[in-house]
């Protein structure tokens, strides 16, 4: 997960992508309800959430299709298109659903980035761009957001996360990767986001 200046250039992704749809995030604001939205959160000083160096990484395997590097100990969730793994404030969830055709950077702008912002949870939306992934090409969103409550907390903290959508017959995968703003996992995010193939 990256820092916060590598939400806003990530270096290492803007690299590899073939295509960049770069859109400041009050254009998708326009499309939000009338009702005021949720203000977002200063990110924490010192943030929880980095992945460390020496963490190990195992393959999970999913009956929907598809397998990829998770951290190890992170707890599980299944779900009924998809799983989740979480720790801490950390999360991976992948979603997989029916497609009629491949996403693009511009139907990913027009479609789901408007949803997102609209239902979201204070979101800011900084890139948008395909990259050439090992699965095939996919398109990437980089956006920041407030976390849901914490019970014990019973505060928010403000998260940067990466979205990715990958396509293959009639199939479409969704991966987001979320951290607290401002942890450094930016080369984490990558290898897992490489590491998804599709199984059948």
């Amino acid at each position: 997960m990256t820092c916060n200046s590598g939400l806003v250039g990530t270096t290492l992704w803007a690299i590899v992508a073939t295509t960049a749809v770069t859109a400041p995030a009050n254009v998708f604001a326009q499309s939000s309800p009338v009702t005021q939205r949720e203000t977002a959160v200063a990110p924490e000083i010192n943030p929880p959430g980095d992945i460390p160096d020496d963490q190990v990484f195992i393959t999970y395997k999913s009956p929907g299709g598809f397998s990829m590097q998770v951290p190890e100990g992170w707890s599980r969730s299944d779900a009924a298109n998809g799983v989740s793994f979480a720790d801490k404030y950390g999360r991976i969830v992948i979603d997989v659903t029916p497609a009629e055709q491949a996403p693009t950077a511009a139907s990913i702008k027009q479609k789901e980035v408007v949803g997102l912002v609209a239902s979201g949870h204070a979101v800011d939306v900084k890139d948008i761009r395909t990259m050439p992934l090992p699965a095939g090409e996919a398109v990437a969103v980089d956006y920041l957001s407030n976390s849901a409550v914490n019970p014990v907390t019973d505060r928010k903290i403000r998260l940067e996360n990466r979205r990715i959508y990958y396509f293959r017959n009639g199939k479409k995968a969704v991966l987001t990767l979320s951290a607290p703003a401002g942890a450094d996992n930016v080369d984490q995010w990558k290898m897992m986001a490489e590491s998804f193939r599709w199984s059948s």
